[in-house]
């Protein structure tokens, strides 16, 4: 989502943005003259709302939560396919003089369907769903005798455990998917709120100094910006 009325970086716009306030109160004296309401509280005003803008958005990490929530995510997910890898490869084994009972058992948690997903494709929703149908489907008595054939109880229960702790930080990931929306979108929302004021101030400037080409310079948003950019 892009939807910034300025085509150059976010800090090139605000550092172009501070030169034409820094001119225009330079010369206030004759735009004040033109414009009543340039007054020096409204320079004042338009400053500390660009040194609040740069506080809160420029260099700001509103990805920071997202990746947190989503290193969380990844880490469970490596330690859950990791015990359904082994888990998978058990079954199969200790169960292959029973082919039918060996299928019944990977359908029942959830292999047959999502395992490919998962596993290959790092599918997350595949792996929670597989997750969960394995949660559903361990009964206390096919549990027993998966862990008769020799599969440990320990990889058994940290896999159900990771059903509903993936689950939890799936829903925490997609909070922050959308909240890095919101922040990308209320930053991009003030940004466009400094640029159209300083270019109102460009096209006015300009306007007043009109035949003085030196003064006019002064308010070139364009000039500036490719100055920022030369330097």
């Amino acid at each position: 989502m892009n939807n910034r009325r300025y085509t150059v970086k976010d800090i090139e716009m605000i550092i172009a943005s501070s030169v034409i306030l820094k001119n225009a109160v330079l010369k206030k004296e004759f735009l004040q003259t033109k414009r009543s309401n340039w007054t020096d509280v409204f320079f004042q005003q338009l400053e500390e709302e660009i040194n609040q803008t740069v506080q809160t958005y420029l260099g700001l990490d509103s990805a920071k939560d997202l990746r947190q929530a989503t290193a969380i995510v990844y880490s469970i997910q490596k330690k859950a396919l990791k015990n359904l890898s082994e888990l998978k490869i058990q079954i199969s084994e200790d169960f292959k003089k029973a082919p039918a009972r060996r299928a019944e058992l990977l359908s029942l948690l959830g292999f047959t369907t999502y395992y490919t997903a998962a596993n290959s494709n790092h599918d997350q929703e595949a792996l929670i769903d597989l997750l969960f149908e394995f949660k559903t489907n361990i009964t206390p008595e096919i549990k027993a005798e998966i862990i008769e054939k020799g599969t440990s109880e320990a990889t058994l229960n940290e896999i159900e455990a990771c059903a509903d702790t993936l689950k939890e930080s799936d829903i925490i990931q997609e909070f922050h998917k959308g909240a890095k929306k919101l922040v990308t979108r209320e930053a991009i929302d003030a940004f466009n709120e400094i640029y159209d004021k300083i270019i109102s101030i460009c096209k006015l400037s300009r306007s007043f100094y009109r035949g003085n080409p030196v003064h006019q310079n002064l308010f070139s948003f364009n000039k500036i910006t490719k100055a920022i950019n030369g330097n």
